[in-house]
């Protein structure tokens, strides 16, 4: 930094106000310091920085698997939001979701030097209080029913579901059978429940629900045993990755889709609106989910406040195509 202030002409204190990007130097000068830092090949210690000021900049992002469209989707948000307020972002995947590996992963990241963590785990694990996170961490927790004991963002997975149900009904459909996601998935189960109560609140009977994990491969597997199935006129189904099978599904086996069978989906992926038929579906912000998540560490961090338990639902919104 002496170096640089001598080749500049300027104080260190001038050299130390550019490299951390604080206003009140006048642009003349900016320009003079980041030449000088150019021609020497000087860039800011951040370990040194982060020593001085007992500050990283960095968050730590938990995660079981990044597979997932919604965990893939709301990973680049963060990373998005953070880097737009100065902060990087450390991945640390869970292979197996359990206490010990989460305790590890905390224990990882506090080496790893990160001023918060967002948890995205979106399984019944912290919601059975299975899993506990460690006291006094800046965490914010991703799709989850702790939101009694933790500061969590999610979707509105139950008003997203109603929305997809009523949709059907509203079409004139007697009732509406439905692909959940994976039993352990919280979303994938508020889903289920949510289609369950709307039918049962209109008064109408409710199939056996299909089993899916996500996947189009079980998805397809839905749709052929739905393909004939007695008086099987709608589908909800619980995501985008999921309706694609049973689309293709339906269609080897000669059912018109919207013609003999609606479908809707879940979470309005950038491909839905190129299947065929484009599908019907219910979309989720994950952009504003990583928003919001990366608001509420920040908070945390720089007020130096505890997490106050609570959870912040993002609204959904239908998005009517032509397979319902």
């Amino acid at each position: 930094m002496a170096d640089v202030a001598r080749l500049a002409g300027v104080s260190s204190q001038t050299v130390s106000r550019v490299s951390n990007g604080y206003p009140g130097v006048i642009d003349a000068t900016r320009e003079q310091v980041l030449a000088a830092m150019r021609e020497l090949g000087y860039r800011p210690n951040s370990a040194a920085r982060a020593l001085r000021y007992g500050q990283f900049n960095t968050i730590g992002v938990i995660l079981f698997g990044l597979a997932s469209t919604g965990n893939s989707r709301t990973v680049d948000a963060i990373a998005t939001h953070a880097a737009a307020e100065g902060y990087a972002i450390t991945l640390m995947p869970i292979d197996v979701p359990t206490q010990d590996n989460v305790l590890g992963a905390f224990t990882r990241m506090g080496e790893l030097a990160v001023d918060a963590v967002i948890v995205i785990l979106e399984i019944h694990l912290l919601d059975a209080a299975t899993v506990t996170l460690p006291p006094g961490v800046h965490v914010v927790v991703v799709d989850s029913d702790a939101g009694d004991r933790y500061s969590v963002v999610d979707t509105d997975q139950a008003d997203g579901a109603r929305r997809a149900v009523q949709h059907l009904l509203d079409l004139g459909h007697h009732t509406v059978w439905h692909v959940t996601g994976p039993q352990a998935s919280f979303a994938g189960q508020r889903r289920a429940r949510a289609w369950r109560a709307t039918l049962e609140e209109a008064g109408r009977p409710v199939p056996d629900p299909l089993y899916g994990d996500w996947s189009a491969e079980s998805g397809y597997a839905a749709g052929l045993a739905l393909a004939y199935k007695p008086g099987c006129t709608a589908v909800f189904v619980s995501n985008d990755q999921m309706a694609l099978g049973l689309l293709r599904a339906l269609h080897e086996r000669g059912r018109s889709v919207p013609g003999e069978i609606s479908v809707i989906g879940f979470d309005d992926i950038p491909d839905s609106a190129h299947f065929i038929p484009p599908l019907t579906t219910v979309h989720q912000d994950f952009a504003e989910v990583g928003r919001r998540c990366v608001q509420r560490v920040l908070l945390q961090i720089r007020e130096g406040l505890a997490a106050r338990p609570g959870t912040d639902l993002v609204p959904t919104r239908l998005v009517v195509r032509r397979s319902t």
